[in-house]
């Protein structure tokens, strides 16, 4: 695993880099401190919490590449990133004011919506990982999130709850539900759903790492947002994917973005599979072949 760790020399970039570095040890990583400023003459604080990160991962026996730069922090790392292939990058997020869509610095938003690796978001002071939340909407997707997942948490001993949230009954049925679902009915039934938890359950297993599924029914995000606050988690894992766009961005959805504003503990958030990502851009090129030829078997008519 090779592991990217940025700083700006505040605290928060600190709590990262402790955290990054918790995970380096326990995976022996590759890792690379990026201590990035804005301005030439204030280089300074980054230099000194480099070290310190440098300190902290000598004193776990993992030795770290030291790479410090001048400019926009953004392009820095998007810099970086595409010029070494990360499996993690690691920030930390300071919080802001309550309010609005954005509780973060929209340096946090922008990193991850426009690099391709994995992005941590370290926020409070976690400093270890034994509980650990995934999101998943049942659906391939999330694959690349839960094999990286059972790669950390069986480094670091770590546990894993598959959380997925079933959509809300009818309003005139919603007394006799209850947001608790039957979780063997579901994992044992030949659904999508069902096929897809069973798989990715198995895929943690595989690693070693104890994992429960837990279904819900209600509001996505309400329900996301109780088993955070009520679970006692050390880290939140959800996904991002491509934009459909001509720039390789990806889309922070609703959801992502309450959590990374919501949540107490870190979140990891992994980018959807490229297959997906693929086979869709295989279909547009389909639709958009389709089309041209219905335009030019238009103009032979009119010929």
């Amino acid at each position: 695993m090779k592991i990217l760790i940025c700083s700006d020399g505040s605290e928060a970039a600190d709590r990262a880099i402790r955290l990054g570095a918790a995970i380096a040890a326990a995976c022996q990583a590759e890792v690379t401190l990026l201590g990035i400023a804005e301005a030439s003459g204030n280089t300074e604080p980054i230099m000194d919490a480099l070290r310190r990160g440098q300190q902290w991962l000598l004193d776990k026996k993992i030795s770290a590449e030291l790479v410090t730069k001048v400019g926009q922090p953004i392009e820095e790392i998007v810099q970086r990133t595409e010029a070494v292939a990360y499996d993690l990058v690691v920030i930390g997020a300071a919080p802001k004011e309550p309010h609005g869509l954005f509780w973060r610095s929209s340096k946090t938003y922008k990193i991850i919506k426009s690099i391709h690796p994995a992005v941590l978001v370290v926020i409070g002071n976690v400093t270890t990982l034994k509980r650990i939340l995934i999101c998943t909407g049942g659906k391939k997707y999330i694959d690349n999130a839960v094999a990286l997942t059972g790669q950390i948490a069986r480094c670091m001993g770590a546990t894993v709850t598959l959380f997925h949230v079933l959509p809300e009954a009818p309003a005139i049925y919603a007394r006799i539900y209850s947001r608790e679902v039957n979780v063997a009915a579901v994992l044992n039934s030949k659904s999508e759903l069902g096929r897809n938890l069973r798989e990715q359950k198995a895929t943690l297993e595989s690693f070693g790492v104890p994992t429960e599924v837990r279904l819900r029914q209600g509001s996505v995000r309400d329900e996301i947002l109780r088993e955070i606050r009520t679970g006692n988690y050390d880290l939140v894992v959800t996904g991002s994917s491509l934009s459909r766009g001509s720039l390789r961005t990806y889309v922070l959805g609703d959801v992502t973005r309450e959590i990374v504003n919501r949540a107490n503990c870190a979140v990891l958030v992994v980018r959807a599979m490229e297959k997906s990502d693929s086979a869709m851009s295989s279909l547009r090129s389909w639709l958009d072949r389709v089309a041209r030829r219905t335009v030019s078997s238009k103009s032979a008519e009119k010929k």
